[in-house]
C-alpha cells in the first residue's frame, strides 16, 4: 500500500518509518509498531494541514491492513507481548553495540545499532511511559550514535563506553540527564567515514555475524526477536486473594508480574539466562511481597 511523500512537518518521526521499512520483511512487527509510533507521533504534530492529514490516513489504512495480516500473531494480538518483543529487540541491538563500542571495534553497523535501538525505544512509547532505565538507554544510544559518528567522520579515534559525556551525574549507565542531540540525516549512517577498519557485518537483525569467535563472549547473530509463544493470563476483575505472604496484590501487580515472566521467556529464547532469572526474581518478588 503506497503512502505519500512524508510531509516535512512530520519529519520528527523520518527514521522510525524508515525503520519500519528495513524490517517489512523480516520482522513485521516491528515494522508494525515503528508505524504506530509514527501515526501517534504525527497526530501530536499536525493532523489538520491536508497534506499532513492525507499522509496520517494512509498510514492509518496501512495500519489496518497489516493488522489484519498479522491477526494471528499475539505481539499484535498481545500488547504485552508486543511490549517484550520490541524491548528484546531494541536491547539486543543495544547489546551488540555497547559490546563492539567497549572493545574498541567503531564501525557503522555498530553506529546504526545504537541508534535504531533508541528508535526501537521510542517506539515503546505506544504500550505506555518509559521505564527510567530505558529512558536511560534511549539517551544513552543516541549520545553514543552522534558521538562514534563524528569522530570517525573527522578521523578521530572514539573513547569506549560513557566517557565524555557531558553531564556529571552521568555515571549510571552513561545516560542520566544527558541532553538529546539526535538531529540526523536520512543518510548518516550509510558512510560514517574512514575508521580503524570494516564493521563485521550488518547489525542484528540483518544477519549480523561476529568477527571474533570468543566463546566467553555472547552469540548475537541472526537476531530476530520471534513473537512470545503464549498469551498473558487475562487480568482478574476483581481483586486476587493475599498471596502467600499475606500480601495483598493488585490486578496491576499481577499484570507486572505476567510481564516479567514474558521477558524472562523471551531472553531464555536467546540462552540469556541471567536476563531471564533476573526477570523471574523481579516477578517473584513483586508477588511475596507486593514491591519490586
Amino acid at each position: 500500500m503506497a503512502v505519500p511523500a512524508l510531509p516535512v512537518q512530520l519529519k520528527a518521526v523520518q527514521h522510525h518509518l524508515r525503520t519500519a521499512q528495513e524490517h517489512e520483511q523480516r520482522d513485521p512487527v516491528v515494522a508494525y509498531y515503528c508505524r504506530l509510533y509514527a501515526m501517534q507521533t504525527g497526530m501530536k504534530l499536525d493532523s489538520k494541514t491536508p497534506e499532513c492529514r492525507k499522509f496520517l490516513v494512509r498510514l492509518m489504512d496501512q495500519l489496518e491492513s497489516m493488522k489484519k495480516d498479522l491477526l494471528d500473531n499475539e505481539s499484535i494480538s498481545q500488547e504485552v507481548v508486543g511490549n517484550a518483543h520490541i524491548e528484546n529487540y531494541a536491547l539486543k541491538m543495544f547489546l551488540y553495540a555497547d559490546n563492539e563500542d567497549r572493545a574498541g571495534r567503531f564501525h557503522k553497523n555498530m553506529i546504526k545499532s545504537f541508534y535504531t535501538a533508541s528508535l526501537l525505544l521510542d517506539v515503546l512509547c505506544v504500550f505506555g511511559e518509559l521505564s527510567e532505565e530505558n529512558v536511560q538507554h534511549r539517551k544513552y544510544a543516541r549520545w553514543k550514535a552522534t558521538y562514534i559518528h563524528n569522530c570517525l567522520k573527522s578521523g578521530e579515534t572514539p573513547q569506549s563506553g560513557p566517557v565524555g559525556m557531558e553531564d556529571e551525574d552521568a555515571e549510571e549507565f552513561g545516560a542520566s540527564g544527558f541532553s538529546d542531540r539526535s538531529s540526523f540525516r536520512a543518510d548518516q549512517f550509510e558512510d560514517p567515514g574512514s575508521g580503524p577498519g570494516p564493521g563485521p557485518g550488518p547489525p542484528p537483525g540483518i544477519g549480523f555475524t561476529p568477527a571474533h569467535s570468543d566463546p566467553s563472549t555472547p552469540n548475537y547473530n541472526h537476531i530476530q526477536v520471534p513473537p512470545g509463544a503464549h498469551a498473558p493470563a487475562n487480568t482478574p476483575a476483581e481483586l486476587p486473594p493475599p498471596s502467600a505472604g499475606g500480601v495483598q496484590l493488585t490486578p496491576e501487580d499481577l499484570t507486572r508480574a505476567q510481564k516479567f515472566c514474558k521477558y524472562a521467556g523471551s531472553a531464555l529464547q536467546y540462552e540469556d539466562v541471567n536476563t531471564a532469572v533476573q526477570n523471574l526474581q523481579k516477578a517473584l518478588r513483586l508477588l511475596t511481597s507486593g514491591r519490586e
